[in-house]
């Protein structure tokens, strides 16, 4: 028996109306649907009309999970793999599967669809031909700090996503390490409350709300745009 395909298949970041015609013929033709989130899943699925078992697959049981979904795969079963919002393995679960089906020889493909990171880079007015995803910033200060000054002599933009609970300390620590720089904040990208905010990071800082709210992608020039 031949094994089955690992399908990494994007979702909405926001407005359900971004989802692809691929990643429904997807949807609905794969025996499981691996999720972050079932219940988050559960309610796309049953918006486009789609049922289909699921399994969790997140970020506390990767490790645990992957090996009987690589043994679902061997078995020939086709699996979907979808986390909350956007791309699987962009700040979110998906690298350990991914790698072990590779390693076993299983067949893995993407279906592409909506991704914070890019939206954001594009809608920022920042440089866009080179740029330097990073991600969640850590949560402590120092690691934070520390984070950040390894990219300080970088020339590129430099993209993280944040909670609204760090939002502020974030911007007050890429100014102290950066300087102030042109910097963008997105939020809640293709939802009813979207925007993007440009000026110096200080400024940013300065006209920020006093309890932010959403999910934010912050972007900040690369050390070439300080002259």
């Amino acid at each position: 028996m031949s094994s089955g395909t690992l399908y990494l298949v994007a979702t909405p970041i926001g407005n359900l109306g971004d989802i692809t015609l691929r990643a429904l013929e997807t949807l609905r033709q794969v025996d499981v649907v691996a999720s972050e989130d079932t219940r988050h899943t559960g309610v796309l699925l049953k918006h486009f009309e789609i049922s289909k078992p699921q399994i969790a697959c997140h970020e506390h049981n990767e490790r645990q999970a992957a090996p009987r979904i690589i043994q679902r795969l061997e078995a020939g079963e086709s699996v979907a793999l979808v986390t909350s919002a956007g791309m699987p393995g962009i700040s979110d679960p998906g690298f350990v599967l991914v790698r072990d089906a590779i390693e076993a020889g299983i067949q893995v493909t993407a279906i592409p669809g909506p991704t914070a990171f890019a939206m954001a880079l594009v809608l920022s007015g920042l440089p866009v031909h080179s740029f330097t995803f990073r991600g969640f910033p850590p949560s402590k200060p120092g690691k934070r700090r520390h984070f950040l000054e390894a990219d300080a002599d970088s020339p590129y933009t430099l993209i993280y996503y944040e909670s609204p609970f760090r939002l502020r300390k974030l911007l007050t620590d890429a100014l102290a390490v950066f300087g102030d720089r042109p910097a963008a904040i997105a939020k809640e990208l293709t939802k009813i409350y979207e925007s993007v905010r440009r000026g110096q990071l200080s400024e940013l800082l300065a006209n920020l709300e006093e309890n932010p709210k959403g999910e934010y992608v912050v972007l900040i020039g690369g050390k070439e745009a300080d002259h």
